[in-house]
């Protein structure tokens, strides 16, 4: 027999009676959250075999009229919800209802997510890179949520859900404005104030743009760990809101490229006119400051690669422009203890320079040498195509540039000809014995092989 809620709101997790087994068809498992105006169960949908969210709303029998009639209006707006807003980040609303009296919403339920207010601590920061992405994904998730006549009214970094493989959910649309809704609303001031609009602070009309300004703020928050505004009375607060400029984000940690000073600022104009027109809008501006950070990382590892290979020995004899030329030619790989780099029998047209760490050289099943930081593997078939005679396996971590012979023809005649005189000046060092491993036993049937530029070139150990 199902077990119904409870006339008097359980309290379970915060200490008290257990939770309800049961609010109408979905099992209860546990509470995992509390708050004013709703206690929130972990819950199973026996019908769809999934775990699910119910919020279950708070209406004391001994609650003031007023008080409970704000939380009748909250359950309104969530349900009116239910299946309306069908977006990857936006929280999912499968079901509301009513059970003896009580109130309740389903939702999805996200296994080990936490909400962005984890993350608002200066000692707790998340890196700058995934910041700007989450706040994109919130910020396409509210244009499509405005788009549909809904403004959330409460973007705060606690209704921000982040799941454990680093994607967002915009939760909480308890006070939601619903652009042609018959639904009673919650006038005057509503939301969280320190996410709160000029405009909505002021009780004036609310807009899309409301949420935009309120992302602006969980944006500064998130960058520096400070509200925007802070004050020790509520009244002082919406003072600073109305008519004070908050610390530009870059004054307040360094690193933070100016260009978020911009974002947040246009964010958190006091005229709605001024902000962003839209979500898209937002989106957009954050992606450019995101394409340019990426650019700014990847131009210092660029740089930083072109250091490391200048000081390898293989490269002693490149000039500056050609081991830029090879660094275009080539790709960077990163490999694990014992990984396979290459393997004894396979064609490709690749050739390896170690650039830290050390591998080790197999063939038939047999370890037959090492080769060390600045060595480099791959000749023979780098310029004929022939089969591999040896697996080479990482022996820890290994940085490795790989280049195609495919790609080195786009480079300069210049480039590919220092490549086929370093081949050849390791081929005459490997059959004089200089740098020939025990092992290394070179047929002569396997000299001669000739390259387009006329060059022979021998097959050595590693290949």
């Amino acid at each position: 027999m199902n077990q119904t809620v409870p006339t008097t709101p359980p309290r379970g997790a915060s200490g008290g009676p257990p939770p309800p087994e049961r609010i109408g068809k979905y099992d209860v498992i546990r509470e995992v959250g509390r708050g004013s105006s709703s206690i929130v169960y972990l819950s199973h949908d026996p019908y769809y075999g999934r775990d699910v969210a119910i919020k279950l709303y708070r209406i004391d029998s001994g609650e003031d009229d007023a008080k409970a009639g704000v939380h009748r209006k909250m359950f309104l707006s969530e349900a009116h919800m239910v299946g309306m807003l069908q977006h990857p980040n936006v929280m999912p609303i499968y079901d509301a209802g009513e059970v003896d009296g009580l109130l309740y919403v389903v939702t999805e339920f996200v296994h080990g997510a936490r909400t962005l207010a984890a993350y608002t601590r200066p000692d707790n920061l998340l890196p700058i890179d995934d910041v700007i992405g989450m706040m994109f994904k919130v910020a396409k998730a509210l244009h499509y949520a405005h788009s549909r006549g809904v403004i959330h009214r409460d973007v705060k970094p606690s209704n921000i859900m982040l799941t454990t493989d680093s994607d967002v959910r915009i939760i909480d649309f308890g006070i939601a404005l619903v652009t042609g809704s018959d639904l009673v609303r919650i006038e005057g001031i509503a939301g969280s104030p320190s996410y709160m609009s000029p405009e909505q602070v002021q009780s004036l009309e609310i807009t899309g743009r409301s949420d935009l300004y309120a992302l602006g703020a969980v944006l500064y928050e998130l960058l520096t760990g400070f509200r925007p505004y802070r004050a020790g009375t509520l009244t002082k607060l919406l003072q600073q809101i109305v008519y004070a400029d908050p610390t530009p984000v870059s004054k307040l940690r360094p690193e933070i490229p100016v260009e978020l000073d911009e974002v947040v600022r246009k964010a958190m104009e006091k005229d709605p006119e001024k902000r962003f027109k839209n979500g898209n809008e937002f989106a957009a501006a954050v992606a450019r400051v995101h394409s340019q950070l990426r650019q700014q990382v990847e131009r210092v590892d660029r740089q930083e690669r072109f250091a490391l290979l200048r000081r390898l020995k293989f490269f002693h004899e490149f000039s500056s422009a050609e081991i830029w030329e090879v660094l275009r030619a080539g790709t960077w790989h990163d490999y694990g203890p014992g990984e396979e780099i290459v393997k004894e029998g396979v064609i490709d047209d690749r050739f390896y320079v170690i650039v830290s760490g050390q591998c080790w050289v197999e063939r038939n099943g047999r370890k037959i040498g090492e080769i060390e930081t600045g060595g480099c593997f791959g000749e023979m078939s780098f310029v004929s195509g022939a089969k591999r005679q040896a697996t080479i396996v990482a022996d820890g971590d290994v940085e490795m540039l790989q280049v195609s012979s495919t790609l080195l023809e786009q480079a300069s005649p210049a480039s590919q000809l220092r490549f086929l005189k370093v081949f050849l000046r390791r081929l005459i060092t490997r059959l004089q014995g200089g740098d020939q491993p025990a092992t290394d036993a070179i047929a002569p049937a396997q000299i001669g092989s000739t390259t387009a530029a006329g060059s022979v070139i021998t097959q050595p150990l590693s290949d």
